[in-house]
């Protein structure tokens, strides 16, 4: 994968640093759980309507470059 994640944002100020969606207060790690737990993108996005589907995806994305062990740079959300 090429490029940078711009979606996903990390900000001390915001869920402790946690990786999040867009700068909103929505940590990667709830999509994630969402979507293991079996929910569809559009499910997710009918329960968190401050998301698009695009946010879903680059939030697997994120989780795959993780589990790669790859470094990835993420956008600041100041």
């Amino acid at each position: 994968m090429a490029g940078r994640l711009t979606r996903i944002t990390a900000d001390p100020r915001t869920c402790q640093g946690l990786p999040c969606v867009r700068g909103l207060r929505i940590p990667v790690s709830v999509v994630l759980r969402h979507l293991a737990a079996g929910k569809t993108p559009a499910e997710i996005v009918e329960e968190l309507p401050e998301l698009e589907a695009e946010d879903i995806a680059e939030c697997l994305r994120y989780a795959a470059w993780l589990a790669s062990g790859r470094a990835v740079e993420l956008t600041s959300a100041a």
